[in-house]
């Protein structure tokens, strides 16, 4: 007869850090891993603007190496270990214009953000989950690794489509020690910042919000959903991934796009 399992509080008594975790989806998926009974450090450059002391905000710029090594020590003092690292951090602040309009610095940022700063974060604590024989990392990437937009995003989309393939190559090396690796994709977002974004469009453009999401819809070839994924949907995913019922999914992609993607 099969053990049944019990879903509340499943993840108590694990460490969890998640990284750019006090806005949009990672302070979604803050929130959901605290309510599954999970101690969460969150990390960001600035202090959330709404504090939850339920967690432990560490401040730090994951762009530079000895942020990455400042929060491991904090991290590994406190409480010895961690349990979960979801590197969520990432953004997209290059202009627009295609490939003539980028800089070196534009190029180095994106990638730093977006590519070496997960990369550190592992490298900071696999050895110490390798030791313990467990752990989950899961490297929050972006549809745009598989369906770039050469016009206003390519550093970004390059970082992402760079990500999926180390987070890949890196699950098939530590798997067999114990850390399962996964990838999660997400499509548009519609967080605080993604709603600023559409109202400016739509003061530039003279048309309604509603006529600006629609817009976006189109240029990213449609949503079949109707609408962006909100924050704690991609959270669930998450949740769900990091959690014991999914213990034997390592070196996966889960792409989480309303149906963006039009290719299988």
């Amino acid at each position: 007869m099969k053990q049944q399992i019990n879903y509340n509080n499943e993840l108590s008594g694990k460490i969890a850090l998640v990284t750019g975790g006090t806005k949009g989806a990672g302070q979604a998926i803050a929130t959901r891993l605290k309510a599954a009974g999970a101690t969460v450090v969150i990390t960001a450059r600035n202090k959330p603007d709404h504090p939850d002391t339920d967690l432990h905000f560490i401040a730090a710029d994951l762009s530079q190496p000895e942020g990455a090594a400042n929060v491991a020590k904090e991290i590994l003092d406190k409480y010895g270990r961690l349990d979960i690292l979801v590197n969520n951090l990432g953004s997209s602040t290059t202009p627009s214009g295609g490939f003539n309009a980028l800089t070196d610095k534009d190029w180095e940022s994106t990638l730093q953000s977006n590519l070496l700063a997960p990369v550190r974060m592992d490298r900071e604590f696999l050895p110490q989950m390798i030791n313990q024989k467990s752990g989950v990392i899961i490297h929050i990437a972006s549809i745009q690794g598989i369906l770039p937009l050469y016009d206003s995003t390519l550093p970004y989309a390059a970082a992402k489509a760079a990500l999926r393939n180390y987070s890949k190559s890196l699950s098939n090396e530590v798997t067999p020690k114990g850390v399962r690796v996964l990838t999660v994709s997400p499509g548009w977002i519609n967080t605080t910042a993604s709603v600023a974004w559409l109202g400016e469009i739509a003061r530039n453009a003279n048309s309604t919000v509603e006529e600006a999401q629609q817009g976006v819809m189109q240029a990213l070839g449609g949503i079949p959903y109707g609408r962006p994924a909100e924050p704690e949907e991609v959270a669930e995913l998450v949740g769900f991934l990091v959690s014991p019922r999914a213990n034997y999914l390592s070196g996966t992609e889960y792409v989480i796009d309303g149906g963006t993607v039009p290719t299988i």
